[in-house]
C-alpha cells in the first residue's frame, strides 16, 4: 500500500498541526477495496479542519484481481459513488494517465457525483540497477512523477477539460509560474506543485510569484479569464 500513518492518526495529530495555518486542507485517499473507501471516507467527513477528499483511485481492485480502479470506468465511477454516498464534503477524483481513454473515466466519475478532477497522477515507469542486474524499486515498477511528465498532464487537461464540465486541479510536474499558466491555459482552475517542494520548500511560494508577474506582463486583472485560453480562442 501508500506508506502513511493511518488515518486515526491523522486525524488526532496531523489535522490539529495543519489547522494552525489559515489554508483548506485537502485530504487525498485510498483503498483496496470498496468498503476500505468507504470507511476512510466515513471516518474523515465528521473530522474537523477537513475541506475536500481527493480520491486517488489508481489503486489495486484486491478482489477484482489487482486491477487498478481508475483503469475502468465502471470501477472508477464505483469508487466516487461509494465516496460520495458517505460524505458531505466536496469529492475530487484524482485520475489515472495509465489508461487507453482517460475521458471517458473523466465523464464517468463525474456522473457519479465527482465535485472536480486532479489531473494527473504518476506515470507507470521503471528503473534496473545495471550492476545488481534486478529493479531498483522492491515493488518493481513505481510512480514517475516530476517535470519529465508536466506534458503528458498539460495534453490530459486540454482533452478533458473540453469534454467534461468539471473544475480541474492541474498537476504532475509544476516547477515554475510559467508550468502553472500551461496548465491554467490548458483549462485547469487551479495548479498543485508536488516534487518541486522537495528540492526547493519555497517552490509553491516561487510559483505564486511566477504568476503572479506573468499576469503583470501580460495585463491580465483576472486569472479565470486563463482558465482554457488556449482552446477558447
Amino acid at each position: 500500500g501508500l506508506q502513511n500513518p493511518g488515518v486515526d492518526y491523522f486525524i488526532e495529530h496531523s489535522l490539529p498541526y495543519l489547522g494552525e495555518y489559515a489554508t483548506p486542507v485537502i485530504v487525498n485517499i485510498y483503498g483496496h477495496s470498496l468498503e476500505d473507501f468507504a470507511e476512510v471516507t466515513r471516518r474523515l467527513n465528521d473530522a474537523k479542519g477537513v475541506g475536500a477528499l481527493e480520491v486517488n483511485i489508481s489503486c489495486p481492485n484486491v478482489k477484482k484481481g489487482g486491477m487498478v480502479f481508475g483503469a475502468d470506468c465502471f470501477m472508477a465511477a464505483e469508487v466516487i459513488r461509494v465516496v460520495r454516498e458517505n460524505t458531505r464534503l466536496p469529492v475530487i477524483a484524482k485520475l489515472s494517465p495509465n489508461v487507453t481513454n482517460i475521458v471517458e473515466i473523466a465523464d464517468a466519475v463525474a456522473q457519479a457525483g465527482a465535485d472536480a478532477l486532479a489531473l494527473i497522477n504518476t506515470l507507470l515507469g521503471m528503473a534496473i540497477d545495471i550492476h545488481k542486474r534486478k529493479p531498483i524499486l522492491g515493488n518493481k515498477v513505481g510512480g514517475l512523477s516530476g517535470p519529465a511528465i508536466r506534458p503528458v498532464a498539460v495534453r490530459i487537461i486540454w482533452q478533458v477539460a473540453q469534454a467534461v464540465p468539471l473544475p480541474i486541479l492541474g498537476m504532475g510536474g509544476v516547477m515554475t509560474g510559467e508550468d502553472a499558466i500551461e496548465m491554467i491555459l490548458a483549462g485547469a482552475t487551479a495548479v498543485a506543485v508536488g516534487t518541486a517542494n522537495f528540492v526547493n520548500p519555497r517552490a509553491t511560494m516561487d510559483v505564486l510569484a511566477g504568476i503572479r508577474q506573468y499576469m503583470e506582463n501580460y495585463g491580465v486583472q483576472d486569472i479565470n479569464d486563463l482558465v482554457g485560453a488556449a482552446w477558447k480562442k
